[in-house]
């Protein structure tokens, strides 16, 4: 029995670490885990700044090798400098490369950015596009950049495969895919389309806050229960509490019966 909101004990192996999960338990287990980090992280949002599609382009432009932090450290003086499209088109490259070398791999940046400001003025009005197809044409633009401007600026549901992301649903098993197409594939046939935007959130504000890539917090994590990979990390919830990071820290604590 759970009390006080505690994360359930492990008993025994399950399925999927037997390897018996059949896929209609794969997939109630992770529309389970869904629910879970619903509970766990019911504010999600982008943690990219931004005020407008363009906007929230550049920075994702930005964010690639790049913290969000420092991202959101660079743009605020970049977005009063350029506010358009055609301020991109037309930028100097210095000053340009000059304002976003923070973020690392400059140049090829500057390129994308101008590229976009390019290809935005000549085939969409200077306008950021609302289409999948339409936004994987612009330079600088993949189907991780695309995917969060469709599921943060317009709406539109969208599986963003960051490195969180791949390395959280490999480890959960609901794929073993590596490529970030066929992982955006996969785990858009377990999840309702309507809650892909919000999973991408959750999956990586959990990868960030909780389930590290050397040292996961698994005896503080609420998905113990049905992650097949409990105990990559340490169980003891004491030690295991040290390792949570981020602004949710005391309410997952709180949920751990902590």
């Amino acid at each position: 029995m759970r009390e006080n909101g505690a994360a359930p004990a492990r008993r025994g192996k399950t399925a999927a670490q037997r390897g018996t999960e059949t896929r209609t338990g794969l997939v109630r287990r992770a529309r389970r885990m869904d629910r879970t980090l619903q509970t766990a992280f019911p504010h999600v949002y982008c943690e990219l700044d931004f005020t407008n599609p363009l906007e929230l382009s550049v920075a994702t432009i930005l964010s690639a090798q790049c913290t969000d932090v420092r991202v959101n450290l660079t743009t605020p003086a970049l977005f009063r400098r350029y506010r358009t499209a055609a301020d991109y088109a037309g930028a100097d490259r210095a000053e340009l490369e000059e304002m976003i070398r923070p973020t690392g791999f400059y140049r090829n940046k500057a390129n994308s950015l101008i590229g976009l400001g390019q290809a935005l003025v000549e085939r969409f009005d200077g306008e950021v596009p609302r289409t999948l197809p339409e936004l994987v044409s612009l330079p600088g633009f993949g189907r991780k950049t695309a995917n969060v401007v469709l599921g943060n600026a317009f709406g539109v549901p969208g599986i963003t495969v960051d490195t969180h992301f791949g390395r959280l649903v490999q480890r959960w098993k609901w794929t073993a895919e590596t490529d970030p197409v066929k992982i955006e594939q996969a785990v858009g046939e377990l999840i309702e389309r309507k809650n892909w935007t919000d999973l991408s959130h959750r999956v990586i504000f959990h990868g960030r806050r909780v389930c590290h890539s050397r040292k996961p917090a698994c005896g503080v994590c609420v998905l113990a229960a049905d992650c097949p990979s409990y105990g990559l990390g340490p169980t003891e919830k004491a030690e295991a509490a040290k390792l949570v990071k981020g602004p949710e820290t005391d309410h997952l604590l709180k949920l751990a019966g902590l």
